[in-house]
């Protein structure tokens, strides 16, 4: 239908929603062909594998040119992966988040040895992600000669990209560009629902993966320590040696290895549970205190973990793992090892608003008896509406939000008796 359409095509009349009516034949029968006139998001894994700007060619289309590229002009090649950065909390549903771009500092746009790293975007450090918009930051899109290539690309990329401020999916991102299912191309629609049933969050890491955070983390703490012992006006003849063995925390999760400088290079020996030592790691960078993201080779192997520093530590991320990192003497830790460890206050009676955004609207009042499922509030932000419903039945014992109030995450809109 759609070529005698367009054969006997006399008259064509565009309305304001992009379709085109066909007026064709005597019999006055009418075609109607929906047109998407805009650029799609993922145009950039079209033009790195045609080499092809589809913008160019727009633009010289709508300037009256005739297009000069016809189907047997366009070869296909290699392999492109696109990635959605956006302002979304992964370990909240994938939650809007709002605020200021504190840092941001996507990975260097390079075109090297057959790879090349592409980020579109329309950010800049310092700016705001308000809740009026999409909430997209960057597309960030790697190529190259293969798939596993172009993936690997694109998880180091994602692993260099450095954003503070606000919650943002990359965590998901990187952990998906590191999943075997991914890797291996067994995917469907089911994908996410089928490998994160209950939701994408925190996990910790072990094997390889634990083993390169703690090599990373033992060698910051070197050069941090390095950095303090070139300080002036320390006392003359006070000579502090450092100690090499280090038990270095992820979390909760402990690692004894023994660290030291050789030459340019930081080596490091892990110990097993007698603390018999095995073979030398070698780390290469050239990082320095204050940098976002720690670049360089573990064994030849390269690197990019963000480093972000906490209260006697540091975050890292890496592959999609967020982890507090401390690095301890043997005496010190020792002493940690006996500190209670801190639970999360209960909040079972209170509703907290799930994300930075508008409240549209409090269904509920003080006193009122509510029963499992009804709904208490309605939250907006970027143009997505989250109603909170009851988690059980109660009464409501005091309202903390407004209609028309702009709320931050964890905020509380109401509690119950």
């Amino acid at each position: 239908m759609g070529e005698q359409a367009v054969a006997l095509a006399k008259a064509v009349n565009y309305d304001s929603a992009g379709t085109v009516e066909f007026v064709a034949g005597q019999d006055k029968s009418f075609y109607f062909l929906e047109m998407n006139t805009r650029l799609q998001v993922e145009h950039p894994v079209t033009e790195l594998v045609t080499g092809v700007d589809l913008v160019e060619q727009m633009i010289r289309v709508a300037a009256g040119e005739k297009l000069a590229l016809s189907q047997k002009d366009i070869a296909l090649t290699g392999w492109a992966v696109e990635s959605r950065v956006y302002a979304e909390d992964p370990f909240r549903n994938f939650l809007p988040s709002i605020g200021r771009l504190v840092k941001y500092r996507p990975p260097e746009e390079s075109k090297t040895d057959g790879v090349t790293v592409r980020n579109d975007t329309g950010v800049y450090e310092g700016g705001e992600i308000s809740i009026y918009y999409d909430p997209m930051i960057a597309k960030l899109v790697t190529h190259a000669p293969s798939r596993a290539a172009a993936i690997e690309a694109q998880s180091h990329a994602l692993d260099a990209f450095y954003v503070d401020g606000i919650r943002h999916n990359i965590p998901f991102l990187s952990a998906l560009m590191n999943h075997p299912r991914w890797r291996s191309g067994n995917l469907s629609t089911g994908f996410i629902a089928e490998e994160f049933p209950k939701g994408f969050g925190p996990r910790t890491p072990d094997g390889e993966v634990a083993g390169r955070m703690a090599a990373v983390a033992a060698a910051i703490d070197h050069i941090l320590g390095e950095r303090k012992r070139q300080i002036s006006g320390q006392m003359n003849g006070r000579a502090v040696s450092r100690e090499r063995r280090r038990s270095v925390w992820l979390d909760r999760d402990e690692l004894v290895l023994d660290v030291a400088r050789e030459g340019n290079k930081i080596s490091v020996r892990f110990a097993d549970a007698n603390g018999a030592l095995g073979h030398s790691h070698a780390l290469v960078s050239d990082w320095k205190p204050g940098e976002g993201v720690w670049h360089g080779t573990l064994d030849g192997q390269t690197l990019a973990i963000q480093v972000r520093p906490v209260p006697n530590g540091f975050k890292l991320s890496y592959q999609g793992y967020e982890v507090t990192s401390q690095v301890f003497t043997e005496a010190e830790a020792a002493s940690a090892r006996l500190m209670p460890v801190v639970s999360k206050a209960d909040t079972g009676k209170k509703v907290l608003c799930p994300m930075p955004g508008l409240v549209v609207s409090i269904a509920v009042n003080e006193g009122q008896e509510v029963k499992a499922g009804e709904t208490l509030a309605v939250v907006e932000a970027m143009k997505m509406q989250n109603v909170l419903r009851a988690e059980r039945d109660g009464t409501v014992k005091k309202i903390h939000a407004t209609p028309g109030a702009t709320l931050a995450v964890d905020a509380l809109i109401l509690e119950f008796a």
